[in-house]
């Protein structure tokens, strides 16, 4: 029987992108193969805020940040704390992956037209010891462009292949088998459904009209996560970090099911470490959804007074922006799963960014003029609107109505004026001095020493109760669901692993499918910046290793 295509990709996200774009440039033929309408290629990158991790870049530099390879190895480790015998391989892409990070990773993607924003990020900062979990220094660099800018060069080159006769790009066909003939995986089945003419991340139809069989020499699973599919969420939420919240928003479509990874298993493929997860604490309810229970997350800066549900100020280090799953452990233990930014004006129009292409219209639409006019408006207009019109939020001139707007968004009355005020009064009185015992306000005037945080990420200390910074603002913040950290076992050339341990002939996998690298390349956490490039770097494995396998 004669094959229909040298490699079949299962999945249009940029992790299938990349591989098919490495294919195509070694001359191999790629049917790319994707459920959702053709309007959804780049998957969920599309709808990201673009920020990448690098090591050492012209960018850190020009901000006065020392890094190093050394150091971000170091970050790397207290970060991922590996620990299991099957950490071997995810140990492994770890370390390749820091290597490009800290080597070619930016020189290949400004080859491909990828550009960055001038400041630098300072995502997951940690507070614990120096080999603890946490970025020592600013690493997150924004694309030029967020996600859309990411996707392009990736999707032009596909595009650029499928016009030559090399990729043949099939929309609406979705995988229900991998089989073997002869030994190895060469065989996928599954249903074409009907056209659909929904937008981007919104629901699909789920009508078959057809079944397709294909065969190539080698097949590529880059069908992403679990994010989208509360239930297996929850089937596989880890006893350490509480029981599963009862309420979580979702910060993928509901699409990203994880089925794919179930139909790799069934064909022999192994999947480890399904209990690591990355989920937000900081997510609030998109008041312009696009998918089912539509989250956005906030990318904090480090001033906002952050409180349980009872209104207890978290202990140290949990600020925001500091440790995302010690901040998610907390929460569960308090039996609430959800909790509360107090703040206001001045700290909301300098630190709040929300995640997402479509929530940064000026960085999405690389408009220096928005940027600029960002930087001037005392609240940008996206998070503007959601003070409008978002369900989480309460603005208020004075703190009593405050505290009564934020009891009527929950079931409970549970905040209390009076204790709330001690809170913030207490805190007030450390701004007096340049010193003080309180550790958040200590790493607010640390941040400042960084020069992009002084500029637009962490405002001034002050009084949250001095009148000239209100209005006063709480946000109500839920758990938002996002990446799957684990996924299936991949030796460094990206072939998937059997429970033995063997390769599983002919299949690859990459991006989140494959844990972005090795099943699991992040340990327990990640540094943040690192599932966009950990996508860009397991694809670019996949497609020259198996370009080199059919060749």
């Amino acid at each position: 029987m004669a094959y229909d295509a040298d490699v079949i990709v299962i999945g249009a996200g940029l992790s299938g992108l990349a591989a098919t774009a490495e294919l195509a440039a070694a001359g191999r033929r790629v049917i790319l193969l994707d459920q959702e309408p053709e309007r959804s290629i780049g998957g969920q990158a599309h709808f990201s805020f673009g920020g990448l991790f690098l090591v050492d870049s012209p960018e850190q530099r020009r901000l006065r940040v020392r890094d190093s390879h050394e150091l971000a190895w170091q970050d790397w480790l207290g970060a991922a704390g590996f620990d299991r015998p099957e950490d071997h391989w995810p140990r492994r892409w770890a370390e390749a992956y820091v290597d490009f990070a800290a080597g070619e990773k930016r020189a290949w993607l400004h080859e491909r037209g990828v550009r960055f924003f001038p400041v630098v990020g300072w995502a997951e900062r940690g507070g614990y010891a120096a080999t603890g979990h946490g970025n020592s220094v600013p690493r997150f660099h924004i694309t030029w462009g967020t996600g859309p800018g990411l996707v392009a060069p990736f999707e032009r080159r596909v595009r650029a292949a499928a016009a030559r006769g090399l990729v043949d790009l099939r929309f609406r066909h979705r995988v229900t088998t991998l089989t073997r003939s002869a030994g190895a995986v060469d065989t996928v089945c599954g249903e074409v459904l009907q056209p659909s003419p929904a937008a981007r991340g919104t629901a699909s139809s789920r009508e078959v009209t057809g079944s397709f069989e294909l065969r190539a020499q080698a097949v590529i699973v880059t069908s992403g996560g679990i994010g989208g599919n509360h239930d297996l969420v929850r089937a596989n939420w880890p006893e350490r970090l509480g029981p599963p919240p009862a309420r979580m928003l979702s910060g993928v479509p509901a699409h990203v099911d994880g089925a794919m990874l179930g139909i790799t298993e069934r064909a022999g493929g192994r999947i480890i470490n399904p209990d690591r997860m990355w989920h937000y604490t900081e997510g609030i309810e998109n008041w312009h959804p696009i998918w089912a229970r539509h989250g956005i997350r906030i990318l904090p800066g480090p001033s906002s007074l952050w409180l349980d549900a009872i209104g207890r100020r978290l202990p140290v280090p949990l600020f925001p922006g500091f440790d995302t799953l010690g901040t998610l452990e907390h929460i569960m233990e308090t039996g609430y799963d959800y909790t509360w930014f107090v703040l206001d004006q001045r700290i909301i129009g300098k630190e709040f960014a929300l995640s997402g292409s479509e929530q940064n219209p000026d960085l999405t639409g690389k408009s220096l003029r928005g940027v600029l006019d960002r930087v001037r408006t005392a609240v940008p207009a996206p998070v503007k609107a959601f003070m409008d019109h978002g369900a989480d939020f309460v603005v208020e001139r004075d703190l009593g109505a405050l505290v009564r707007g934020m009891n009527e968004l929950t079931k409970e009355p549970l905040i209390v004026e009076e204790e709330l005020r001690d809170e913030i009064v207490a805190r007030d009185r450390e701004m007096t001095n340049p010193f003080t015992k309180d550790l958040q306000v200590t790493a607010v005037r640390g941040a400042r020493r960084y020069l992009g945080d002084r500029l637009i990420r962490t405002a001034a200390p002050h009084r949250l109760l001095d009148p000239d910074a209100g209005p006063l603002i709480a946000v109500r913040l839920s758990i938002l669901t996002r990446k799957t950290l684990g996924g299936l076992e991949t030796d460094l050339s990206s072939r998937v692993l059997t429970e033995g341990g063997e390769v599983l002939p002919g299949v690859y996998a990459a991006g989140e499918a494959a844990g972005f690298g090795g099943g699991g390349m992040h340990g327990y956490r990640s540094l943040e910046g690192t599932f966009l490039g950990g996508c860009l770097f397991s694809g670019r494995t996949a497609g020259r290793a198996a370009a080199k396998a059919v060749g």
